[in-house]
């Protein structure tokens, strides 16, 4: 608990950080004896039984949404509502087949133009149900992401705007089942299900261009639950101090 409660912490500031939190179960129990029904002369009795300690159940992923900040950053994009920015390695224009999901939308621009993560892996765009990779012109200027993830610019000659693509987005049955890996980064998983593709609006969330989804860390919770899983270790230290004076005091009673 206080390792994951940590990595939240360290993750406060972290682009589009979904936090962890960790449940536990309890252990075998040992019966002392076991329960009765009731019978002519007594109205039964119930199992008595000594647990045997706890153990993890689970360290789950908070899916929720984390607050949005403005940055003023054309390129930096964030979802209101459900859905994953969908991101790969790849060689343009071979389209990848293999995807990892973000919620941290702070992109940027490729030597080429390409739109890409801070860590280099290309942005996926999707033009009807095909997946393309979004390339902005040198020259471009005022880049914008609307609300339809439409990414659009002013050609360096001028004239109307024109569109290098639009950003697809991803959503799965059980979100909570996706992996985590470096970089902000998911992968599918069989617990999460299959992505279903598509582009903001509709059944999916809105873009909102220069604007960032920041961590949904709770900084009040985890400092509450580093001090129920501090004080829970420092009880059982104590019982287990209570016990061993206890068998002393056994021993003793030889003398």
């Amino acid at each position: 608990q206080l390792d994951v409660t940590s990595n939240n912490l360290a993750n406060v500031n972290t682009v589009g950080y979904k936090a962890s939190r960790t449940s536990f179960k309890d252990q075998l129990q040992q019966t002392v004896y076991g329960g009765s029904a009731s019978g002519p002369n007594t109205g039964g009795t119930n199992a008595a039984q000594i647990g045997l300690g706890v153990q993890l159940a689970s360290v789950d992923a908070v899916i929720t949404a984390g607050s949005l900040q403005a940055t003023a950053n054309p390129l930096d994009v964030a979802i209101q509502g459900e859905g994953w920015f969908r991101v790969a390695q790849g060689t343009p224009p071979t389209v990848p087949t293999d995807f990892q999901y973000t919620r941290a939308g702070n992109f940027q621009r490729n030597d080429q133009g390409y739109l890409t993560t801070a860590e280099g892996f290309y942005v996926m765009g999707r033009t009807g149900t095909t997946d393309a990779y979004i390339q902005i012109p040198t020259g471009a200027t005022a880049v914008a992401v609307g609300n339809d993830g439409n990414v659009s610019f002013i050609p360096s000659g001028g004239g109307p705007r024109a569109t290098a693509g639009t950003l697809s987005l991803a959503k799965f049955p059980n979100e909570n089942g996706l992996v985590r890996v470096s970089g902000n980064r998911w992968e599918t998983n069989p617990a999460s299900g299959a992505e279903l593709v598509g582009t903001p609006g509709g059944d999916f969330g809105q873009t909102i261009g220069g604007t960032l989804e920041m961590s949904n860390v709770d900084l009040a919770g985890e400092f509450t639950d580093m001090i129920v899983a501090q004080r829970g270790f420092q009880a059982n230290s104590r019982v287990i101090s209570v016990a061993d004076e206890m068998l002393q005091e056994l021993v003793n009673l030889k003398r």
